[in-house]
């Protein structure tokens, strides 16, 4: 096949035919690797000159994540900031001896302008993150049409820090010459280390999830007050409900987390747990230090 036939071009420029690009890469995940059916418990792959550590065919295969992976940084982002910021709020309440329905107007307050704040902030650095990947594809894409034998060695180049051997690693950038946009987003990633832009991804979705992980965690230590103030006026049952709450609200946050990621759940929990422990602490311990060795009243 002539080199360019597969590349379209619309008014001197070509199109990228990122569905049919998503399709392959689909399809090869689905595929088995071949010769996998052979092989025998025990077996071990013998890894190339890369220096990779030989892999064991018979390992246990790693889990997959659940739904939701797309946006589990937002989901994380959002939740773990929002339970972090309500408890520290009121930690501060509780350790500066301040009354307890500052905790549910301050709170309230603050849960709902930083949650907008959030989710927008998520949005804009979604938008710009996939903003520069476009336009850094629109620069490969170019440099490849006017440049292809240069951007050909610096392929090359990339695929032997890697660990490839030039031979192959000629081999594999002759044949991604014929498809031109493929050759683009090798680019990225092998020189740049930029994913191509995922036309699926939506910058307005991560930010709605951020505001909503943002509303639906941050909630939990301000509804443990706002629960238990008709029950009882002990500052000290409300503030140790809502540590409660907390931990299960960070335990829970860290078990999503590695159920869409496919991580160990408890060391997950363990981890997210503790961030939100320190951050509370910090917050708890100042507020005390301020009203009852400095002197500083409401």
């Amino acid at each position: 096949m002539e080199r360019g036939k597969s590349w379209r071009h619309e008014g001197g420029k070509f199109k990228r035919r990122l569905s049919s690009l998503s399709i392959r890469r689909k399809q090869a995940l689905e595929e088995p690797l071949v010769g996998d059916g052979e092989r025998r418990d025990g077996d071990v792959e013998e890894g190339s000159n890369s220096g990779r550590t030989a892999r064991v065919a018979g390992k246990e295969r790693p889990k997959e994540g659940g739904w939701g992976g797309d946006y589990l940084k937002s989901i994380v982002y959002g939740g773990l900031d929002a339970i972090v910021t309500s408890f520290a709020l009121v930690a501060s309440v509780s350790g500066g001896d301040l009354p307890a329905g500052a905790v549910l107007v301050l709170g309230f307050a603050n849960l709902i302008a930083d949650g907008i704040s959030m989710g927008y902030g998520d949005f804009l650095s979604s938008t710009a993150e996939k903003d520069y990947s476009a336009n850094q594809q629109l620069i490969a894409d170019w440099e490849i049409e006017n440049n292809i034998h240069g951007e050909m060695l610096e392929l090359v180049s990339a695929y032997q820090e890697q660990g490839m051997e030039k031979d192959d690693a000629d081999k594999v950038v002759d044949i991604l010459s014929k498809y031109k946009d493929i050759m683009a987003d090798q680019k990225l990633t092998m020189t740049q280390g930029v994913l191509p832009p995922d036309p699926e991804d939506s910058p307005f979705k991560n930010g709605c999830v951020t505001f909503v992980s943002f509303l639906a965690f941050g909630s939990t230590p301000l509804l443990t007050y706002l629960i238990l103030t008709p029950i009882t006026d002990s500052k000290d049952i409300k503030f140790l409900g809502a540590c409660i709450v907390t931990i299960l609200a960070l335990a829970l946050l860290g078990a999503a987390k590695a159920r869409i990621s496919g991580e160990r759940i408890l060391s997950s929990m363990a981890v997210v747990v503790f961030n939100g422990g320190i951050a509370a602490a910090a917050a708890y311990g100042i507020s005390y230090l301020l009203n009852n060795v400095f002197g500083i009243q409401e």
